[in-house]
């Protein structure tokens, strides 16, 4: 993986980690149509530079991450349920982050629920529960959906987001506390993944980590901004077309005899 690759997912990386629309997904497809071999680097270097993404969050809201200890129990519990359900399917989400059918599925089947939670969820656009209206059973329950965001394509945030909007959140406190939720999640996912390879990393490598990481910090403070601001005025029913279309394009590609799975 050449430092271009690294500045290329690294801006991949900083559009998608807090829209809805998959960055782990957007990576793998990035990754496979520019032949990046696939290897215990690459695979964990999609994973540690979504860190450098999530920083942006406690720069742009360090207020909310002073001492709030009612606010840290609640996305500690909420963090919980992807820990030990992660912990426990490791070995198979590692072997899905290769498969860009997996992938394409996962983008049509989240973008029909988004355009579908629009309508459903529209009376939530400005009026409905906050942060601090939730209930720790509340937190374990976004927890689990938050979950399900380790199939390649569900989208972290997304399914987050949809968490909240079942329980009665309005759309910008829910897409917020996906950013907040983000923070402990892959924190604790690139610790592990550092763990997995810090044995046999290469001083070209740490460049490669590093230039991907601050990539990604610098674009999505610009993307959380525009994020929050398109589903405060549109909802989500765009990001969810975006989906569609977007598999159904890799669908046909893969179909009609284009290689697109990792090399």
């Amino acid at each position: 993986m050449s430092h271009l690759h690294a500045i290329i997912l690294g801006i991949i990386e900083g559009i998608t980690e807090f829209l809805p629309i998959s960055s782990t997904g957007h990576m793998v497809i990035a990754s496979s149509m520019m032949g990046i071999e696939e290897s215990a680097f690459t695979k964990a270097f999609e994973v540690i530079i979504q860190f450098g993404a999530i920083m942006s969050v406690l720069v742009l809201y360090w207020r909310r991450f002073l001492p709030n200890w009612s606010f840290y129990k609640k996305l500690f519990v909420a963090f919980l349920p992807t820990a030990v359900i992660g912990f426990i399917v490791k070995d198979v989400v590692d072997h899905l982050l290769g498969s860009v059918q997996i992938v394409a599925w996962a983008l049509i089947l989240g973008g029909v629920i988004l355009v579908w939670s629009d309508k459903i969820f529209a009376h939530l656009t400005s009026m409905g529960r906050k942060t601090s209206d939730l209930s720790y059973i509340d937190a374990v329950k976004l927890g689990l959906f938050q979950s399900i965001a380790m199939i390649p394509g569900v989208s972290r945030s997304g399914a987050t987001i949809m968490g909240g909007l079942t329980l009665g959140m309005n759309k910008k406190e829910a897409a917020e506390f996906s950013f907040f939720l983000a923070v402990p999640t892959m924190a604790a996912a690139t610790g592990y993944k550092l763990l997995k390879i810090y044995k046999t990393i290469e001083p070209a490598q740490i460049s490669t980590l590093a230039i991907g990481c601050f990539v990604a910090f610098i674009v999505a403070m610009l993307a959380i901004k525009f994020f929050i601001g398109i589903v405060t005025r549109y909802g989500f029913r765009g990001f969810g077309y975006y989906r569609i279309a977007l598999g159904i394009v890799i669908l046909i590609m893969i179909y009609s005899g284009k290689n697109l799975q990792m090399m």
